[in-house]
């Protein structure tokens, strides 16, 4: 009894979701009426919001960090901002790179949920269909939003989650087994799900590694494709951002993985200096 009056209590949040404004918070009579899509979904704004100009979002949060950010402001105030990404549907959502802690842009709820490969686990990551045309038809607006991290762009690099998953794409993808389709003329089709885990981190890049495996295929579920160094891993993202996004590259730092420090230190001045003395 305990999870079906669980089930219903959420069904009637979904229910009243759909049914309420995302910008003012009304509630729809006829909420079929107020559903706009945007990209992917659908999202409910009144007629009152829907006539109210977005403004563009021209890198107002640039540079904040978002723990700092949301302490200041318990709920950030968004959705007068168009989708950093799309350019079309209004913001709901402050996205934010959680290695180095900095804001990057607002989103709208699709293209928030789009921009990250599912998780298995805490370092596992399956590059679904949903997420890898993110880095085919519109590479080069994720790759300038991605970088819109001062941490991520100062190293030119990606969060290891994204560049797990690239990674995949650019060594695993052709090295995935491949098996025939009996009912279709098209002859062969990869198979399985392709899985990218690894092991150590961002802050550690010597002993970090990247394991690219296929799941759930014939020819052998958990099959490592390749095991790819987090150096060597950097340096290919960095020779793909040269050729697929020449703009982003030019804006991107030197390329220090090694050298640059995970955590911004604060400077101590010299208190020997007139003036400074603690005592």
């Amino acid at each position: 009894m305990k999870v079906l009056d669980a089930a219903e209590h959420a069904e009637q949040r979904w229910l009243l979701a759909a049914r309420t404004c995302q910008r003012c918070g009304s509630v729809a009579d006829q909420p079929e009426q107020w559903r706009i899509p945007a990209g992917s979904s659908w999202q409910t704004i009144c007629p009152d919001c829907r006539t109210t100009t977005l403004r563009p979002y021209n890198g107002e949060l640039e540079g904040h960090v978002y723990s700092v950010l949301s302490k200041k402001r318990a709920k950030l105030e968004v959705s007068g901002w168009r989708c950093a990404v799309c350019q079309e549907a209004p913001a709901l959502a402050v996205d934010h790179c959680h290695e180095h802690g900095y804001v990057r842009a607002p989103l709208c709820q699709s293209c928030n949920t789009r921009e990250r490969p599912n998780y298995l686990y805490r370092n596992d990551v399956y590059v679904t269909s949903r997420y890898a045309p993110l880095l085919h038809t519109h590479a080069e607006d994720w790759l300038r939003h991605w970088h819109r991290c001062p941490g991520c762009r100062a190293r030119t690099t990606l969060p290891l989650p994204h560049l797990a998953a690239l990674t995949a794409l650019l060594v695993g993808e052709p090295l995935r087994p491949t098996h025939r389709t009996p009912h279709s003329s098209r002859g062969r089709k990869p198979c399985g799900e392709l899985r990218a885990s690894w092991t150590g981190s961002h802050n550690a890049p010597r002993s970090c590694m990247i394991t690219l495996s296929v799941d759930y295929c014939p020819s052998g579920e958990h099959r490592i494709l390749a095991q790819v160094p987090y150096r060597e891993a950097v340096d290919r993202f960095r020779t793909w951002l040269a050729e697929t996004a020449p703009a982003v590259a030019a804006a991107a730092g030197p390329g220090r993985h090694d050298t640059a420090p995970a955590q911004f230190r604060p400077v101590v001045p010299d208190t020997n200096s007139e003036g400074l003395a603690l005592f």
